[in-house]
């Protein structure tokens, strides 16, 4: 029974809940980041948590220090982790932007405020509910102006300010503690059969009432978004353009499709084309063009849903408005970060043990002519790497398989990644490196992993 509650209780709180990644020491030398002030951020975060559980009356009050409990972990672990920016130059941009927007709207002054940027490839920006904020890299190498990024701040502030993630848990405690619910996990607890499934139907109905609720906040939340934006100057054009983009964001790229002939072509060793053929009876589940994602598929798998929608409730108000700026605290800065967020995320994506991802990335980004010794030495890495898992069978460890709702372009890398055999990534990679190795010259670690690959084809 306690059990059965337990799990109850942290899938109720699975909205917060984020990936561990594992800790690599990176080669690429990434942003230094502050400790001192992740280390604030840290103890104002405990604070508030203490703060909550000591004001909890009696009723439910186990069930709420347990969510608490969690999403203070999953907190603290956004704040120590290396995913987290600091780095004083990123993270006082950030401030700077917050501050254009709390200066003008004085209901959010008394709020205790944690804004900050992360490496995470998911494009995305979230509240966790205590007053922690962070904006994804992989959401900002996306946007086109502050105001956009302008919008996405006073989205999760109005989060914040209309304390959704509190209500959404009294909501659920409330329904985990109803009679008709406890009723239904005393029977599962007495069954010997198939209460894995029944337990897993009866947390379904939670998740949807959760997500519909969710739902109504994001309405909310962005009505407020705009009182909170149309006080700062910045051009409310940005809130249509922002939810466009968000709209799209699950099947855009930020360059053209990956070429993969094109990257691992060579005169002495030309692309195969079985690496990334169609096989009916092996892929009889991920053909592209037989099985295609179904509309409701799509939707249900895109990471922000309804924002049509979202911009019709808004687009009449947003038309009052008029004479808005696109940016006012830096623009070459801005566009600057875009970039450096670009290397930030694919280096972290190595380091998060995801080397299919770190691939991809690098690869468009070679392909697209943008940072590109640090995308030749990371192929060179990545196919080195690749090299040692197959040797030791820890494939499965450093690439995903290919699945529906990836892009096509992702899928026929990872599908490359799991046909190449060992000679055949040494030749490759030989091959690249030979290709590059006179505009690399002086490049710190490639000619470490240069030497590696003419060994191994030697």
């Amino acid at each position: 029974m306690e059990s059965v509650k337990k799990a109850t209780l942290l899938l109720i709180f699975s909205a917060i809940q984020f990936a561990v990644f594992s800790q690599l020491q990176p080669v690429y030398n990434f942003w230094k980041d502050d400790s001192l002030l992740k280390k604030s951020y840290y103890e104002q975060a405990l604070q508030k948590q203490n703060t909550l559980i000591s004001s909890l009356g009696k009723e439910n009050k186990e069930d709420y220090k347990e969510i608490y409990k969690i999403r203070f972990e999953q907190v603290a672990q956004t704040l120590q982790s290396s995913r987290t920016v600091t780095a004083p130059e990123v993270h006082q941009y950030l401030q700077d932007v917050l501050k254009q927007i709390v200066d003008v709207n004085e209901e959010l002054k008394p709020l205790q405020i944690r804004m900050v940027f992360s490496r995470d490839a998911w494009p995305n920006a979230y509240s966790m509910g205590e007053g922690t904020l962070v904006v994804n890299a992989g959401l900002m190498v996306f946007l086109d102006n502050e105001s956009e990024l302008v919008f996405v701040l006073c989205h999760e502030l109005a989060h914040l300010y209309l304390d959704h993630s509190e209500k959404t848990i009294k909501k659920n405690v409330t329904k985990f503690n109803s009679e008709e619910f406890k009723k239904e996990i005393k029977r599962l607890s007495k069954e010997e059969y198939r209460v894995g499934r029944q337990l897993n139907d009866l947390l379904k109905t939670l998740t949807f009432d959760s997500r519909q609720h969710s739902r109504e906040y994001e309405s909310e939340a962005d009505r407020q978004a705009f009182i909170f934006m149309r006080r700062t100057g910045y051009d409310c054009n940005g809130i249509k353009t922002c939810l466009q983009l968000l709209d799209k964001v699950d099947d855009s790229l930020l360059f053209k499709p990956l070429n993969l002939e094109q990257a691992f072509n060579f005169p002495d060793y030309p692309f195969k084309k079985k690496w990334i053929q169609n096989e009916s009876v092996l892929f009889s589940q991920m053909k592209e063009d037989d099985s295609p994602l179904t509309q409701k598929e799509k939707d249900s798998l895109k990471t922000h849903p309804d924002c049509g929608k979202r911009i019709i409730q808004l687009e009449d108000s947003i038309k009052g408005t008029a004479g808005g700026k696109k940016f006012i605290v830096n623009e070459q800065l801005f566009r600057s970060l875009k970039k450096d967020f670009l290397a930030e995320m694919t280096e972290q994506e190595y380091r998060d043990k995801d080397l299919g991802r770190n691939l991809y990335y690098n690869l468009l980004m070679l392909q697209h002519q943008q940072n590109i010794p640090l995308a030749v030495y990371s192929i060179s890495r990545g196919l080195n790497k690749a090299y040692e898992a197959q040797k030791e069978h820890t494939l499965g460890q450093w690439f995903i398989a290919e699945r529906r709702g990836l892009p096509t372009d992702y899928n026929l890398l990872l599908r490359m990644l799991s046909r190449l055999r060992l000679e055949e990534i040494t030749a490759l990679n030989y091959y690249f490196c030979n290709k590059y190795k006179d505009q690399m010259i002086g490049y710190s670690g490639f000619g470490e992993e240069m030497e590696k690959a003419f060994k191994r084809f030697n």
